[in-house]
């Protein structure tokens, strides 16, 4: 199949977002705007670097690269409406494969009403997918690590580390032999990103948002350092699920800190707005806990601390970061 007739495959029949004046089909997509503000992101993924075929399946590596992206958009309280996908080819890949991995992706998207509207297809010596999405919010209503203020509460939605204990099994070449393992390969290869709980929080007047891509304890960081305060973590509060405490009982508790991508939300609120997070993430069907607190710095810099065992200790950044040098 050549490039132009791979695109015609890949086409969509119709657009539900009724803004898309022109979509996949010409030089560029048009999108008329609409009240209130575009948030836009871009993810990618590289064969051999963030997936390989032994961990997943063609769907899977489609569902996960739009997944993503749109965990970013639920991070700002956005609403998802559209994407673009780069997708570099190589030869080894099947047609059939290709198509697998944007019905992967059509899969997500059609659970949120988001309209793919255009991309690029080349030629190349690994699988790579840049996807571009592009969300709306209502003006002056995006959620930012920096609206972090003292006495927020600091809390998290679904649970920590499924997704670093189902790609650890998934690694070890073992077919499933539980329904525990079966859970945490779900969650490894299809996380749900959550859109419906973030964007039903409009109504708070402040929350700051963040996605659990890398770790709570890395995203907790990027909390307090731009809003210039201190985040205290209860250890003890932190959520897990049975399922990774029961396969994996040496390795879960330090993974439900920075085992990463698990796609939930780390978020503070004013205290008096708790109970609207828990009817929203109720509503949702999602489970959210409280698992801390924001202070005034009383460090020299912003920092992250994790109360365990009744000590503190300092939690730093950790999980894996792109163009890290080794040793670093």
């Amino acid at each position: 199949m050549d490039e132009f007739s791979f695109i015609r495959s890949i086409q969509p029949k119709f657009y539900r977002q009724s803004s898309v004046i022109k979509g996949i089909s010409d030089d560029a997509a048009v999108i008329r705007p609409v009240d209130g503000d575009f948030v836009t992101a871009v993810d990618t993924m590289v064969e051999g670097v963030h997936f390989t075929r032994e961990t997943m399946e063609p769907e899977h590596i489609g569902w996960r690269v739009l997944a993503a992206n749109l965990s970013d958009l639920a991070a700002m309280g956005s609403t998802p409406r559209f994407y673009m996908v780069s997708i570099t080819v190589p030869r080894c890949w099947s047609e059939k494969e290709l198509q697998s991995v944007y019905r992967g992706m059509k899969q997500l998207a059609d659970k949120y009403a988001v309209d793919l509207i255009g991309g690029d297809t080349v030629a190349g010596k690994e699988l790579s997918l840049t996807v571009t999405v592009i969300g709306s919010v209502a003006k002056d209503k995006a959620r930012y690590r920096s609206h972090a203020q003292s006495g927020d509460l600091l809390f998290v939605t679904g649970t920590l580390g499924d997704s670093r204990g189902g790609l650890e099994y998934l690694l070890s070449g073992q077919a499933a032999c539980s329904k525990a393992h079966d859970y945490l390969i779900r969650r490894h290869r299809t996380p749900e990103p959550r859109i419906t709980t973030a964007s039903s929080l409009s109504s708070l007047q402040r929350i700051a948002l963040n996605d659990v891509s890398d770790g709570i304890a890395s995203e907790a960081n990027e909390i307090a350092e731009a809003s210039q305060v201190e985040v205290i973590i209860n250890h003890e509060a932190v959520p897990y699920s049975e399922a990774l405490s029961t396969c994996y009982p040496d390795h879960y508790q330090a993974w439900m800190l920075s085992g990463g991508e698990d796609f939930e939300l780390l978020g503070t609120v004013p205290e008096k707005d708790w109970p609207t997070v828990e009817k929203t993430a109720e509503s949702a069907g999602v489970r959210v806990t409280k698992i801390g607190y924001v202070q005034n710095m009383r460090s020299p810099s912003p920092c992250v601390w994790l109360d365990k065992d009744g000590r503190r200790e300092r939690l730093a950044a950790s999980g894996y970061t792109h163009l890290k040098e080794e040793g670093e």
